[in-house]
């Protein structure tokens, strides 16, 4: 039986802890290295690979030559790859989109869009200024100035999914952060159809943020346009926002050359759920995140047996009426798992094991539940809370880590858009009381430039009415 004719109502439901489980969840997290395989295999991509290079290239391979042949040969090669991957009609002076078409766009939407939308952007808004730092702090230990200062990222881009399908959403939570944290430009590719049009919903999405320039341009070659410059593109410092595969390859390849946002892969869901939760929710918000692609992951860890049966019956039942029910489908059959506990405690270490990109606590007392939860890049508490109510109006960014990666990596903020820098002075006499542990340091890792520089200011001292005691002229300590 094929992945896409999988019966949700047969679904296995596997014990946890079992090897059997451990295996699966490697699984679950492994998902983007198998994308890689599988796209390497696929005959679709051969092909536009020999179309573009002459001959076929592995995912990581292609997106690598991208970036080079647009370091190489700016705004002609990002033509070249658009016309034979994007449009056939792409030209350099029709990548950027004017500012009468995202206006128009604008107009265009219907007026509950633009409603919705307007509440978002402000509900998000609100959420970052909330989270924004001082603009500096400063404190004095023993006469060594300290401090820390906040600064934001100078040019940003972002890349929005599109093509066949339209993300106002990704525009409102990748943009709307930098722009509180003080981003001076921002600019965002997202791919076009075959005619060369952008999604109208995008468009006045970036008119409803303030977004300074949109190209309509995608894939590798976007990051790569953005990240090193074109006549036509300008370069960006820091590169954010999820996208295909080979966004993915191409910011993973370019990272140096230009900072990212983190290398998000097919996204997911765990839902940790106990006897007081809803079996019809439950499939609900797993069918909401499978019908995103075939690889996208839906996990029920639960300690109530009845809850992962009926479940179960909950997912073919409304499997049946959804109209995105073959890829949701598919994706339950491949990376779909009901996994059953002994306790609330060992479920909760198994949705810890998967560290998922959303984690809902579909339990009687979600703060307990929370207690016991490491990892996860949102999580959704109480029966109330559905992954969509993060996803588009809540507040905070759904541009989330994935694949396991929120044991180490946070979403999307205003942190993402601010630099940390340090701040250090020091008084004479504070120079003088450290000048033996810098010394000593300093000649133990062979550094003689070092604390030559060290001596250079305790001789300025000096000169100024600090002189400098101790035998040598170093400072005695005191």
């Amino acid at each position: 039986m094929s992945k896409k004719d999988f019966d949700a109502g047969r679904m296995p439901i596997i014990e946890v802890p079992s090897r059997r489980a451990d295996h699966e969840i490697a699984r679950i997290r492994g998902r983007f290295a198998r994308l890689a395989d599988l796209a390497a295999a696929d005959a679709d991509g051969r092909e536009l690979s020999r179309r573009l290079f002459g001959r076929p290239l592995a995912p990581a391979d292609a997106a690598r030559a991208i970036c080079e042949e647009v370091e190489r040969c700016g705004d002609a090669g990002l033509v070249r790859i658009s016309r034979i991957l994007e449009w056939p009609g792409a030209s350099a002076r029709k990548l950027r989109v004017p500012a009468s078409e995202i206006a128009a766009a604008l107009r265009s939407i219907p007026k509950a869009l633009k409603k919705a939308m307007e509440e978002a952007r402000d509900r998000i808004a609100d959420y970052h200024r909330r989270l924004m730092p001082e603009a500096s702090v400063e404190w004095t230990r023993g006469g060594v100035r300290l401090g820390l200062r906040w600064t934001p990222i100078e040019r940003v881009g972002v890349y929005v999914p599109g093509g066949r399908a339209a993300y106002p959403s990704s525009v409102l939570m990748n943009v709307i952060p930098a722009r509180v944290a003080g981003v001076d430009r921002i600019c965002v590719c997202t791919p076009p159809g075959r005619d060369g049009a952008v999604s109208p919903a995008a468009l006045a999405a970036c008119a409803l943020c303030g977004v300074d320039e949109v190209y309509r341009v995608g894939g590798a070659q976007a990051v790569a346009a953005m990240a090193f410059g074109t006549r036509i593109v300008r370069a960006v410092d820091k590169i954010v926002g999820p996208g295909n595969l080979y966004v993915t390859l191409a910011k993973r390849t370019l990272f140096g050359v230009v900072d990212v946002d983190m290398l998000a892969g097919p996204s997911e869901v765990v839902v940790l759920a106990d006897r007081t939760a809803d079996p019809a929710c439950v499939a609900a918000d797993m069918l909401a995140q499978a019908e995103h692609d075939p690889m996208a992951a839906s996990a029920l860890v639960t300690d109530c047996a009845e809850l992962a049966d009926a479940t179960r019956v909950e997912l073919a039942r409304q499997l049946a009426t959804l109209p995105r029910a073959e890829t949701a489908r598919e994706s339950l059959g491949r990376h779909g798992l009901l996994l059953l506990a002994d306790g609330l405690e060992s479920a909760s270490r198994a949705a810890d094991a998967l560290a998922p990109e959303h984690l809902e606590l579909m339990v009687e007392d979600p703060d307990r539940a929370l207690a016991m939860v490491r990892h996860a890049g949102a999580i959704f508490l109480g029966h109330f809370a559905p992954e969509s109510l993060g996803d588009y109006v809540a507040g905070p960014s759904h541009t989330l880590p994935t694949g396991g990666a929120a044991r180490a990596f946070s979403g999307l903020s205003v942190w993402t858009f601010l630099k940390r820098t340090s701040l250090i002075g020091c008084t004479p006499l504070a120079l003088r009381r450290l000048a033996t542990a810098v010394r000593e340091i300093a000649a133990a890792e062979g550094l003689d430039a070092h604390w030559r520089s060290y001596e250079a200011r305790l001789r300025l001292a000096a000169g100024r009415g600090e002189p400098p005691r101790g035998a040598r002229g170093v400072p005695n300590q005191g």
